[in-house]
């Protein structure tokens, strides 16, 4: 499973979603939905930019996570 990690990215690196939203014009409802890993499917370009305005590689927004592993997760909350 692929998960989008960009809030821990964004609180490693003290910068609010208001401020990501201004440096990549991307709208703020999918901003908040990449933040909260509610986004079903990625738009390639966005992801750039997000990349491009953290100065950060796309390992730092999206991680791969065994299903077995994320099914333990989900039974301990």
């Amino acid at each position: 499973m692929i998960k989008v990690i960009l809030s821990r990215t964004l609180g490693e690196r003290r910068i609010k979603c208001a401020e990501l939203i201004r440096r990549t014009g991307i709208r703020s409802e999918t901003i908040y939905e990449y933040y909260n890993d509610l986004q079903e499917r990625i738009n390639l370009d966005y992801l750039d930019r997000i990349c491009a305005a953290l100065d950060c590689e796309i390992t730092d927004i999206l991680e791969r996570v065994d299903d077995e592993e994320e099914a333990k997760t989900r039974r301990r909350k």
